[in-house]
């Protein structure tokens, strides 16, 4: 795993540009795999500007005409933090159990003091079903995590919560909705090469990476 020097000070704007370079933040840890003999985690971004969706993105859209979107600040809602606890109990048990996760421990895992970050609330009929922990950067907005209701599967909320950054970052004026890592072989990051074009990091370069 590469990091920045450990006296390199962030802030936005430097993390901005540690984006473009392929890093990840987890907490306040800015990280980019690293390792010698492989070369499986691709850092992945969509040019939203050049974005289509396939069919299965256009039926989800249809799905979510009547969500509402909610754009709030980087703090702790007890709302949100009970629906973390179910969507973690129910995917990802087997890590930690949801007792154990504290509301410290919640918002360490999300936000940091120096990024600016949004915890993007939908809903329907007022019911809040999925929250998307999204980072602005300078040049476009870096999707750190989605969580939802698991009664709400069937509504793609994960789907529609990257579909929703690309249309936001359309508005905002922004080049590019980044998706974190991924790797070819790995069942779970598969999702993200469905959204064409979608860019790599290839060696010191952006390169189309397709389906």
């Amino acid at each position: 795993m590469l990091l920045p020097p450990a006296d390199f000070k962030l802030d936005s704007k430097r993390y901005s540009r540690l984006g473009e370079l392929g890093f990840r933040r987890g907490g306040e840890q800015v990280y980019r795999p690293h390792c010698p003999n492989c070369q499986a985690c691709v850092s992945c971004r969509v040019p939203v500007a050049r974005f289509q969706a396939n069919r299965s993105q256009r039926r989800c859209l249809r799905r979510h005409q009547t969500t509402q979107t909610f754009i709030k600040p980087a703090a702790f809602d007890p709302e949100q933090y009970a629906l973390y606890r179910r969507y973690h109990a129910a995917r990802h048990a087997d890590d930690e159990q949801p007792e154990q996760i504290s509301p410290e421990s919640y918002m360490d895992f999300f936000v940091c003091r120096w990024q600016t970050t949004r915890f993007v609330e939908f809903r329907q009929a007022e019911r809040l079903f999925a929250v998307a922990v999204v980072d602005w950067l300078d040049h476009g907005l870096s999707a750190v995590y989605t969580f939802f209701d698991p009664e709400a599967a069937r509504l793609s909320p994960g789907v529609y919560a990257v579909l929703w950054q690309i249309e936001h970052a359309k508005e905002l004026g922004l080049e590019y909705v980044y998706l974190g890592y991924w790797i070819e072989n790995c069942r779970k990051m598969q999702y993200k090469i469905a959204y064409q074009p979608l860019e790599g990091r290839i060696g010191q370069n952006w390169l189309e990476i397709g389906e």
